[in-house]
Formats: C-alpha cells, sequence, structure tokens
C-alpha cells in the first residue's frame, strides 16, 4: 500500500473509474499488481511532475506503471474513460450529453531540452517547443486535444483538433457553434469548418485599447481548462518525447478532475 499522497484518488474516488479499467487477458498469468496503486502511480508523476525512475518504491516498479500508461493509450482506454466520464458530467450538470456549443484555443510550452522530434518554434510567443491545441464545451471539459511543433499555425492546428472533435460522432450531435479567437479567424478556416463539420465559427475578438487580463464571451472557459491543466506539474513543460504521450496526459488530468466532482 502506498503512502497516501496528495495526489492519489481515494477507494471511493476509484471505483467511479474501475469498471473501465481493462480486466486481465485471459490465459495469462494472474495479475499481480493493483490497478489502483497503477492510477494512483501515474498521477503521481503527472501532479508532481517526477521523472518515472523517480517514482517512489511504495508504487510498483516504473516500467509497470509505464507499461500501462502506455498500452491503455495504445488500445484507447484513456479516450474511453475520459468520454464516459464527460457524458455523465454534463448530465449531472443538467445538460444534454453532446455539448450546442464548443470553444477552440492553443497553448504554447517550452519543451524539455532533451528533446528534439516535433519541436518547433512559435514567433507569435516566442516559445520554442510545442503548442496543445484543445476543443472544450462550455462548462470547460476537454472534447478533444492534439499536440504539436510550436510552429504549427492556428489554424492548421485548428482544423486538426476539430477533425478529431467531429469523430466523436453522437457524443457532438448537437455541436453547432465553435466559439474562438482571431488566431482562427479567415474565411478559408472557416469554410474549410462549415464544408468538413457543418459548424460555423464564432471569432470573438479583444476589445482594442485594453490592457491586462479581459474575460472575453464565450472563450474565458479555454483559459479556466488551461488554468487547471497547469497544476499539473508535469504539464508546465512538454517532457514527452511523442507528442501522443503529451496529448495522453491531458486527458488523464482531466480524468481525474471529474473523477473528483462525481465520487
Amino acid at each position: 500500500m502506498s503512502t497516501q499522497y496528495p495526489s492519489n484518488l481515494t477507494r471511493t474516488q476509484f471505483a467511479v473509474i474501475e469498471p473501465m479499467l481493462p480486466k486481465a487477458k485471459p490465459g495469462g498469468r494472474k495479475r499481480e499488481v493493483d490497478l489502483f496503486e497503477i492510477i494512483n502511480a501515474i498521477l503521481y508523476v503527472l501532479l508532481e511532475g517526477c521523472r518515472w525512475r523517480a517514482l517512489p518504491k511504495d508504487f510498483p516498479k516504473w516500467q509497470t506503471v509505464y507499461t500501462y500508461l502506455r498500452n491503455w493509450k495504445i488500445d484507447g482506454t484513456w479516450i474511453a474513460i475520459h468520454d464516459s466520464l464527460h457524458r455523465r458530467e454534463r448530465m449531472l450538470e443538467g445538460r444534454e450529453e453532446s455539448p450546442s456549443e464548443a470553444a477552440i484555443d492553443s497553448q504554447s510550452v517550452k519543451s524539455a531540452a532533451m528533446l528534439d522530434t516535433d519541436i518547433g518554434f512559435d514567433g507569435g510567443k516566442k516559445i520554442k517547443g510545442r503548442k496543445r491545441f484543445i476543443c472544450v464545451d462550455t462548462l470547460g471539459l476537454v472534447l478533444r486535444v492534439l499536440v504539436t511543433a510550436a510552429s504549427t499555425t492556428e489554424r492548421e492546428g485548428g482544423k486538426q483538433v476539430l477533425k478529431k472533435t467531429k469523430e466523436m460522432g453522437t457524443q457532438v450531435s448537437r455541436l453547432h457553434i465553435i466559439w474562438a479567437d482571431g488566431g482562427f479567424s479567415g474565411p478559408e478556416f472557416m469554410m474549410w469548418v462549415m464544408d468538413m463539420c457543418r459548424w460555423l465559427v464564432q471569432v470573438v475578438l479583444r476589445p482594442k485599447q485594453t490592457k491586462g487580463f479581459v474575460v472575453l464571451k464565450k472563450r474565458w472557459v479555454v483559459e479556466r481548462t488551461f488554468g487547471w491543466l497547469m497544476h499539473c506539474r508535469r504539464l508546465v513543460r512538454d517532457y514527452e518525447r511523442n507528442p501522443s504521450t503529451s496529448e495522453t496526459f491531458i486527458y488523464i488530468a482531466m480524468i481525474r478532475l471529474m473523477v473528483r466532482r462525481q465520487a
């Protein structure tokens, strides 16, 4: 039994997602690790931002923990858990399963020094690293995530993350308006969204001659979501060799947030 770290789920919280975790494969050796400990070890890395090899010894071996993270990324387990909790969270909030409106935005973050693949330079924000594109509903809950090199333009990244959102099928069947900032403006991008997704893009611009933080209609929920993610030290910088692992950690951060609300 591991120490009660602040990042840990309680047994009650773990019970929310336990039925969604893959069962042990039949015919093989009996599963020896407790999935409760595996989940808490992954959350420790996410929240505390430590290296895998620095995982406290009262958790399962770091190689075992990482293998579960990787396998569940490959087989879609993390996405399935995230989407199931998202549907449940919307129902608990008295909303329809599918949102009618969503918002997109991007965030550029520095990458770790040892990374050299899928790394770019964001000239606007003067950051070398990666760029996170997220699409969220009006509750600020993530629908889909895309992590690319920071050199990816807003419109190109916006197309890719909206394409991933469209592929959610019935979970976005009511969606018809996408709120965005000026970086996603332009007739070519708007026509692409209309043709490929059958959605309208509404651009909300920052009022002229304003200084400092300004709450912008509909778009503020995306900034709050990025704020939630920044509570996780592993996400303050991009440490992952594969951008898909960065995306997985963002989904896991949202899973933790929704589980703690629903338990």
